[in-house]
Formats: C-alpha cells, structure tokens, sequence
C-alpha cells in the first residue's frame, strides 16, 4: 500500500488543542487587540506546539481583511510578449518586488491580466474583486492611467498603487523616475561628446512616454543643443522602431547616437544600423531603457537604463499594508531613482562621422 499522506494541522487544530473557538485563533493570528492575553498566550502555545502555518483562509476568518494583493497588467501587451518568447522582464520584476515583500508580512500576490481597451473592462475587474475579495490593487501602465479602473477601486474601498502614473487622483502614486533616467542617458552621451542625439518615443498612451521624451529635451536644452529632426515615434515594437530609425537616419540632421525607450526599440535600431552598414558604437552610440537579459548578451551589450521596478513594486505593497493597518502614509507621489548601466554601445563620436546616414 502506498504511504499514507500526512494531514497537516489546520486551525480547527489548533483551536481544539487550545480550547478555545475558531474565531479566537483566526483574532490571535490577525493580531488583533481584542484578545485577553492569557486566550493569546494559550493560542500562541498550541501553534507552535503543533506547528501550524496560519493559511490565507484561516486569515479571512477574521473577516476584516483577505491577505490578497492583485496586481493588474495589460492582457494584450503581456500575452503577446509571452507568446512571442520576447526577453522582456516586467512581469518577472514585478512579481520578485511584489511576493518577496508581501510573503514578509503575510500577504500573497496574485498578477491578473486585465484589457485595458476593452468594452467589458469594468465587468471584468468586478468580477475579479468579488472572486478574491483583495485588500489592495497595485496597477501598472496603462491600467495606471485608466480613470475608469482608479474609479471603480476608489468606488469600491479598495486600497492601490498607481506604478507609472503621476496624474492627481485617489491611489498611491509611483514613480520609476523616467524623466530622470531618460535625462542621465542624455547627459552621458552628452559627455561623451554627442551632438546630435536622437530619441525614439514610446506610445502616447503611456504616460512615460511623454516624460522619457522631457527628459531628453531638457538635457538637450541644458547643453543648448538641438532637437529638430532628432524625435521619432514608435510604440514599443521591434516593428515601430525600425520605422522610427529609419526616419532619424534619413532626417535631415543624421544622428551620432540614438535613446530608445525599450529594449526592443533599442535592438529594431541595432538590427537597422547594421544593415545600413553602421558600426555600434563606432559610427553610433546608442541607448536601451529596462535593461532586460538580452541587451546584455547582445553584441555589443548595450547601455541601458536599469529600471528599479521590483523596488517600485514593493513599496507599493508597503503603501498598502501601511494604509491597511491604520498607519501614517505619504500623500506625495513616491519616486525612485533609476541608473544607467554604462556598456559598450556608447563611445565618443568619430569625427569623420559622416552626416549621411542613408
């Protein structure tokens, strides 16, 4: 016969080997104030006694929270990342600063895939609220942005941060500091030497975008440089890039190097320059925002702006449990400081450096 399962001890346990009531142990393990601290004591004994893990149920008992934390990400942009076996790591980010921290106050991350563009996108966060009864909700762009989600959670009690959304409203606002990082990329090729520095844009519909975009004017502007002919569109694509490249290259001010605000921007742009017969960085220097595996693996490693989203993430859970126990919390948005991890896609411009990139 095969070995019989052990059953592990659940609060029912508990609550018989202490003598007391279901609903006492499940307050002893919210630490809740209304305990006699001989009941918590007589409590705290049998747990441990009988090693009990207190479960996520056992929490609820207490009925005042869930333990449940849902992060909500774009379905379309994410799926079709997962799909495409793309090196993107947000999600993975994410999930590291989310379940680290949430695991260290007893809490559990669930990630949720919500559309933001779609018809039945209330009905669909409805539905997931009711299912998991989650004492907070952390968004991420585009969800962070969305006026209808901020006021459906706000609607309906629910505690959350805004990852990637400074825009006054309810919720936790929280920033990667893009225009920072887009201004330490700027500044640095600037050092190097760079005059001509274009940029290519993500999607209006993020808005980091647009401050990706002020951060590169503003160094721009700083060292009294110009950005005419230098700004092209894309929408994160591999696609979009090559499209938005091709206009810098065959602008009329050709650049020396080029910012591209995501990984895969970034390589659409290598790919291109070296069809045309471009050297990186000999002939162009050129930047990548996220800093996900493959731009360190590629050749050369690109320089890119690392972005802290598992830190980010996990003060958006703090924000969370703070404001869920009662707790002082800040009403100014949080910003965390990016870096620039410096490889061997950038160098001093060549000064044969030909105007003519077509």
């Amino acid at each position: 016969m095969p070995p019989r399962r052990r059953q592990s001890v659940t609060i029912r346990h508990v609550a018989a080997d202490a003598g007391v009531s279901l609903q006492t142990v499940s307050r002893v393990i919210n630490k809740e104030p209304n305990v006699r601290p001989e009941m918590m004591e007589r409590v705290q004994a049998s747990i441990a006694r009988l090693g009990y893990v207190p479960s996520i149920a056992a929490q609820r008992m207490g009925g005042s929270r869930s333990y449940l934390i849902v992060a909500l990400n774009d379905r379309e942009r994410t799926i079709a990342d997962w799909r495409n076996r793309q090196g993107t790591d947000w999600v993975d980010q994410m999930m590291l600063g989310g379940m680290l921290t949430c695991a260290e106050h007893g809490y559990r991350l669930i990630v949720e895939l919500v559309d933001t563009h779609s018809d039945h996108i209330e009905r669909e966060l409805l539905a997931a609220i009711a299912a998991l009864q989650p004492d907070g909700v952390i968004l991420t762009p585009p969800h962070s942005e969305n006026p209808l989600i901020n006021g459906l959670l706000e609607a309906q009690g629910i505690s959350f941060a805004r990852i990637g959304s400074l825009k006054p409203g309810p919720g936790f606002a929280l920033s990667l500091d893009d225009e920072g990082a887009a201004r330490q990329a700027t500044d640095h090729l600037i050092a190097l030497g760079h005059r001509r520095i274009g940029f290519i844009a993500g999607p209006d519909e993020y808005e980091l975008s647009g401050w990706r975009v002020a951060g590169w004017r503003a160094s721009m502007a700083a060292a009294e440089l110009a950005c005419e002919s230098l700004l092209a569109q894309g929408d994160f694509s591999f696609a979009s890039a090559r499209a938005a490249a091709s206009a810098l290259f065959d602008g009329d001010v050709a650049p020396t190097a080029i910012i591209a605000s995501n990984d895969q921007m970034a390589l659409a742009t290598l790919e291109l320059a070296r069809e045309r017969g471009f050297s990186v960085p000999r002939d162009l220097s050129l930047v990548s925002f996220d800093d996900t595996p493959i731009v360190r693996f590629v050749h050369p490693p690109l320089t890119a702006v690392v972005q802290p989203i598992a830190a980010v993430t996990a003060r958006a859970v703090e924000l969370i449990i703070a404001e869920q126990a009662g707790q002082d919390v800040p009403s100014v948005p949080v910003i965390t400081p990016a870096q620039l991890a410096i490889r061997a896609s950038t160098a001093p411009p060549r000064e044969d450096k030909r105007t003519d990139m077509r």
